[in-house]
């Protein structure tokens, strides 16, 4: 598969880009060599490979999802011009 000049020109219109000739044969050649690429990709045989999630042999180490911090609400709700129900009121915008 290939892409030629007119494909290039109507992706940078529907981009809204303006491309000069040379641009468009600069950007031809760039997206042909990516084409060749995955074509040389998808040729390769993964039969008994394994997906994975990250190229290195790396652990996440992750964190407990522990409560660390308590909030109080009414420190909070001084500062406010208005509270309801727990909640603070804030003019109608629409």
């Amino acid at each position: 598969m290939s892409i030629e000049d007119h494909q290039v020109r109507q992706i940078a219109y529907l981009a809204r880009l303006e491309l000069s000739d040379a641009e468009v044969a600069r950007y031809r050649d760039d997206l042909n060599s990516i084409l060749t690429l995955i074509e040389r990709m998808n040729a390769c045989d993964t039969e008994g490979v394994e997906p994975m999630s990250n190229p290195l042999d790396a652990k996440q180490r992750l964190r407990c999802d522990a409560v660390t911090e308590e909030i109080d609400r009414e420190a909070f709700f001084k500062g406010a011009p208005q509270v309801r129900d727990g909640l603070f009121v804030v003019p109608k915008v629409i």
